[in-house]
C-alpha cells in the first residue's frame, strides 16, 4: 500500500470534511458485519468516515488499526472518535465515489 503525499492527504481531508460517518464501531467491536460494511463502503465511496464509540482511547485506536489492516485502507486523518479512511477503488463508480462527487471542494 502506498503512502499518501501531504498534498493528497490535504485534498482528501478537504473532501472528508463534508462527509458523515457511514460505519459505526460499537461495543461489539470489530465484527465480520462491520468489516464487510466498511469494505463495501470503501469500494463504493473510496473515502469514508468511521465513528468508533467508547471512552477507552487505546481500545479505540486498536479497533481503528485493526479495521485498517482488515480493509487494506489508509488513515487520512483521525480526530477523537472519528477516523477518515481512504482506499483507492479498482474501478471508480462515477455516481458513488466521494472523490468524484466532492471534487469541487478540493481546489
Amino acid at each position: 500500500m502506498s503512502s499518501l503525499s501531504n498534498q493528497e492527504r490535504k485534498r482528501l481531508r478537504q473532501i472528508g470534511h463534508a462527509l458523515h460517518p457511514v460505519v459505526m464501531l460499537g461495543s461489539q467491536g470489530l465484527t465480520e458485519g462491520v468489516i464487510e460494511e466498511a469494505n463495501r463502503a470503501l469500494n463504493d465511496h473510496e473515502l469514508i468516515k468511521v465513528k468508533v464509540s467508547g471512552e477507552d482511547r487505546e481500545l479505540r485506536a486498536a479497533l481503528m488499526q485493526e479495521l485498517v489492516e482488515k480493509t487494506d485502507a489508509e488513515i487520512v486523518q483521525q480526530i477523537g472518535k472519528i477516523v477518515l479512511l481512504y482506499k483507492k477503488a479498482d474501478k471508480q463508480n462515477q455516481h458513488l465515489s466521494n472523490l468524484i462527487r466532492f471534487a469541487h471542494l478540493a481546489k
